[in-house]
């Protein structure tokens, strides 16, 4: 007698159709390989500072390893406030503050908060891949509007963008500077689209992961929603301590929300990772408290390797590469090569270049790849363009 037959075993629709990370497709792809140059993740090549480093391992040698409160420990909120108070000169209450457990996880949380299925997300693209499908797991619509390739600049249509931010719109994500392209928003658009919102009553998600990260000595920090925030608005801002402190692998970031959110936001840190590991955020304090020479250092070396970077590959024939006002990579096309993550795999397979797919950051990506320039020594940027140049030799059309 036969077994009655049994639905297959799989996820739900909504996660089950979910993108992979092209990124990590073309990375797995060559993990281990010595020969490889990889430039393909977003991250500098150099450790996190050991005062930082220190602060952890006094806080474990102290014993310091039990649960903590949901939004963080106090110190670390208002370390984080008096920090952005100081960056965009004007009070910043700790009770806005929340600590998680890196900005993707501050993104997630902030979908958690806001989204419910069918609602209207609109995203200036192309965008790191993670943002685009966090919704989607909500079962929210997402709608791209994508930047152009411009007089040799990333230009946002801000004609374009206010038309799609209609009346049923939930939820507006800017990333500025931009993960891939490094495009970063005017102060006079920050405005316009803060006005558009305050009227039609959509919330602005502001990815502030690469604020401080521009190229522009003159400016602190990106223009900035949180620098205008007023009672009543809704504006969530998601940071990370990453890029700017170099601390990826710690997984620490901070939320800024609307102090009547404060306590559902607790809520949802508790349903989804409950607290940040109290020497992750010993550590925190320590950057923001003593991280200003290392995050000038940083800002620096950027703006030099980006320069590096962009003559060497502007030299090669064929080669497209819009200027950027901050973040830590080039995005870059050459002529002839449409499929960007075919692209990405022979080069890692012909030429031990490992660059990211634009692919990867949707579909207006497509054609383009994504070189990360935070490197110490600018002579390994030097040599991936050599391995570039040595493939688009072999292999460029006609």
């Amino acid at each position: 007698m036969s077994s009655p037959s049994r639905p297959p075993v799989q996820a739900r629709p909504a996660v089950h159709q979910l993108a992979g990370s092209l990124i990590r497709e073309v990375a797995n792809s060559a993990m281990g390989r010595a020969d490889v140059l990889p430039f393909w993740f977003g991250e500098s090549d150099q450790p996190t500072a050991d005062y930082i480093r220190a602060a952890a391992v006094q806080s474990l040698d102290a014993g310091e390893t039990f649960y903590s409160q949901n939004l963080g420990r106090p110190y670390l909120r208002e370390a984080i406030a008096s920090y952005l108070s100081r960056l965009h000169g004007r009070p910043l209450d700790a009770a806005r503050v929340g600590v998680v457990a890196s900005g993707d996880t501050g993104l997630m949380v902030t979908m958690q908060l806001l989204l419910s299925p069918g609602d209207r997300v609109v995203a200036v693209t192309p965008l790191w891949p993670n943002i685009c499908e966090m919704p989607r797991v909500l079962g929210a619509e997402v709608v791209r509007v994508p930047l152009s390739s411009t007089e040799g600049r990333w230009h946002l249509d801000l004609d374009r963008l206010l038309a799609a931010l209609t009346p049923e719109t939930r939820l507006l994500i800017v990333n500025s500077p931009s993960n891939p392209t490094g495009w970063t928003i005017e102060e006079a658009q920050v405005d316009a689209l803060l006005a558009h919102c305050r009227r039609h009553g959509i919330w602005v998600l502001s990815d502030d992961v690469y604020e401080r990260l521009v190229y522009d000595p003159a400016r602190a920090s990106a223009p900035s929603f949180l620098r205008r925030y007023e009672a009543g608005d809704r504006i969530v801002s998601v940071n990370s301590f990453s890029k700017a402190w170099r601390m990826t692998g710690w997984r620490a970031g901070w939320m800024v929300v609307p102090e009547v959110l404060a306590d559902d936001l607790a809520k949802l840190i508790e349903y989804n990772f409950s607290c940040v590991f109290e020497p992750v955020q010993r550590a925190a304090v320590a950057a923001l408290e003593q991280g200003e020479p290392d995050v000038a250092r940083l800002r620096a070396e950027l703006q030099s390797t980006r320069r590096v970077l962009s003559e060497a590959l502007r030299a090669l024939p064929g080669v497209e590469v819009p200027e950027a006002g901050g973040a830590m990579y080039a995005f870059f096309r050459l002529d002839g090569f449409a499929d960007s993550l075919d692209l990405a795999k022979r080069l890692v397979a012909e030429v031990g270049l490992g660059l990211a797919p634009g692919a990867a950051f949707g579909p207006e990506g497509d054609g383009w790849l994504r070189w990360c320039h935070a490197v110490s020594d600018p002579q390994k940027l030097l040599a991936g363009v050599d391995r570039l140049a040595s493939f688009v030799a072999r292999h460029r059309p006609g």
